[in-house]
């Protein structure tokens, strides 16, 4: 009787922590979910202050904030873990960031990878119309470029110029101007390097490996991508060229850089001479 007394008193108990415990639990992720749900809606009114239509001049810390966190949320919830190599290359002031464009994650991880670089990337335009994402990086001076109107574009150039002239942010573009579904580099759209050219500052240029293979990856796998800064062109060595010869230059940089583009591949897709 006394051993079957102690048993009873001893499943009460752990009953009664075994609640507590739940309790416990269910609270803690309650306020996880109360925390999230008000971290949305923060971003939702903050979207829905800015201008769909302005091209901004002045960074925003505030909105450079809200989009930061919410790339550190999507990195760590996908297991994306970024190599970066070659960062001592970075010069100190403002500069144009020119990459190979794989993924859409490409941006993503670059912003991650370099969190107090200040950068503003130039996209096509239709990724400004994405629910909330659009409007928060408009306000952190990410810039849309239309590549079928001339004078559109020429208009973006030159308003990326002012931002680097002012000091406002970096400048980041993939003269690409798409994803390469291949790997192999496509044909590159020089007058992005009229960037640099006219707000004289140098061009940093990198490449990225493994974004393609993100999204074709486990959810709950680990991935490794890779980010190397490759050189710096300085800002003597690019104002007295031509856009066409700088982007000659990069591309043959990033080519001795990414394994699956050989001499072959490099004759097949010559390089395109654009505003």
């Amino acid at each position: 009787m006394f051993f079957s007394g102690n048993m009873l008193q001893y499943c009460v108990l752990y009953r009664k922590d075994g609640i507590a415990l739940l309790k416990i639990a269910l609270g803690i992720l309650g306020g996880i979910v109360a925390l999230f749900l008000l971290y949305v809606a923060v971003i939702a009114v903050a979207a829905l202050c800015v201008d769909s239509q302005k091209l901004y001049t002045k960074d925003s810390a505030f909105y450079r904030f809200l989009l930061y966190s919410a790339t550190w949320l999507c990195m760590h919830l996908l297991h994306i873990r970024v190599a970066v190599s070659g960062a001592e290359k970075l010069p100190k002031g403002r500069f144009l960031f020119v990459a190979n464009h794989r993924s859409n994650f490409d941006p993503i991880v670059t912003w991650y990878a370099l969190p107090h670089r200040d950068l503003a990337f130039i996209s096509k335009p239709e990724n400004f119309y994405i629910p909330l994402f659009g409007r928060i990086v408009r306000r952190c001076c990410f810039m849309p470029i239309d590549r079928e109107n001339a004078r559109a574009a020429v208009t973006t150039i030159n308003a990326a110029a002012d931002l680097l002239k002012t000091d406002a942010v970096s400048v980041a573009v993939y003269p690409e101007g798409t994803r390469s579904k291949t790997g192999v580099l496509l044909p590159f759209h020089d007058g992005v390097f009229k960037i640099a050219q006219k707000a004289k500052v140098p061009i940093v240029v990198a490449v990225t490996e493994g974004t393609d293979r993100i999204a074709k990856t486990s959810f709950f796998r680990r991935k490794t991508v890779k980010l190397e800064i490759l050189e710096t062109l300085a800002v003597e060595d690019i104002t007295a060229c031509r856009s066409h010869v700088i982007g000659d230059r990069v591309r043959q940089t990033m080519l001795c850089a990414l394994p699956q583009n050989n001499a072959e591949e490099t004759e097949n897709h010559a390089i395109s001479r654009s505003v």
